[in-house]
């Protein structure tokens, strides 16, 4: 793809994504897009709206190329997913000089050119796995609760290394599930409730802090910290919840957004954008820490990197 025909397609896919977002405030179309967030949470806001307008079902994408060198392909006739990929090139420095050069000095400038290095993006095409087939791919997935004990307790030991502040159980009056309390700076939770329903209002709670503490964090919060209502806070601790649960295949059935359109209604695109980044940022930072603390997930990965080595060791041999 040329270069023109690149800075098209990257302009079209930019006005889509404004498009999409608009679209995606209705309750089912948001609850979609949360959906494909919890797979895909280490990627940009944009890319995630991009992969839920086009495939939503979508749960691990690659190149064509890459799906390759881990032994499966593409299957024929197949459409790939576009998004956006950040490019690096270099370019010509020019410097703009008040005095006028000598003759001397524009002939050396020729032989010295100084060059800046730019970033960008560019549109590019990746597959879902289930448009390949091939070799079976090793599977690092929480399974669905069945309330097994072991694993409620691995989840809730991970939840709670993750968690900054201290989780307690307590006998709470008033009827509410859980809380975070911002002065003590600690979760309670509810004693006696299901498994499920303990574990889903930890990490709702976990959400609050994440979002609203000063230990959130500067990649949640701004420099500034923005000033949001208590209905937008509780929309977005609601929906980084939603996705964490949806990533650990914890029952999210109960969660509803039919008031996700009115919330969003009369808002500007950029103040959707921060709002959808912030729960992003949040839910990422929130899976990355809660995987580094599974048993499971680190003994798979330890599998994976062992197995990578292996291959290089043959590729060399």
């Amino acid at each position: 793809m040329n270069g023109n025909l690149q800075k098209q397609r990257v302009k079209e896919i930019t006005e889509q994504l404004e498009q999409g977002i608009k679209d995606l405030f209705e309750s089912e179309q948001y609850r979609k897009w949360l959906t494909t967030m919890s797979r895909f949470h280490q990627y940009s806001l944009n890319n995630t709206i991009l992969i839920c307008m086009q495939k939503s079902d979508a749960s691990l994408v690659a190149g064509f190329h890459a799906w390759k060198k881990m032994g499966r392909h593409v299957k024929k006739g197949e459409k790939g997913i576009w998004i956006l990929a950040p490019i690096r090139y270099a370019r010509e420095q020019r410097n703009v000089e008040e005095e006028p050069r000598k003759p001397h000095e524009a002939e050396k400038e020729k032989t010295e050119k100084k060059e800046m290095i730019c970033t960008g993006y560019k549109v590019v095409s990746v597959f879902d796995v289930s448009q390949t087939e091939g070799r079976e791919l090793p599977s690092i997935s929480v399974n669905e609760l069945t309330g097994d004990v072991e694993t409620y307790q691995q989840l809730f030991e991970a939840l709670k290394m993750s968690c900054p502040v201290p989780i307690e159980f307590e006998s709470i009056r008033n009827g509410a599930k859980g809380y975070f309390h911002q002065t003590e700076n600690r979760i309670a939770i509810q004693e006696g409730m299901s498994q499920v329903q303990t574990l889903k209002t930890v990490i709702h709670e976990m959400a609050h802090q994440k979002l609203q503490s000063i230990q959130g964090g500067p990649a949640v919060l701004t420099p500034v910290q923005r000033i949001i209502s208590r209905n937008a806070k509780e929309v977005e601790a609601e929906s980084v919840a939603f996705t964490v649960c949806q990533h650990y295949g914890i029952d999210t059935s109960d969660y509803s957004f039919a008031y996700i359109a009115s919330w969003s209604e009369g808002k500007e695109i950029l103040e959707l954008k921060q709002s959808m980044d912030t729960i992003r940022n949040a839910a990422s930072e929130m899976i990355s820490e809660i995987n580094r603390n599974l048993p499971r997930r680190r003994e798979v990965q330890i599998e994976l990197e062992k197995e990578n080595e292996e291959k290089d060791k043959v590729k060399q041999r």
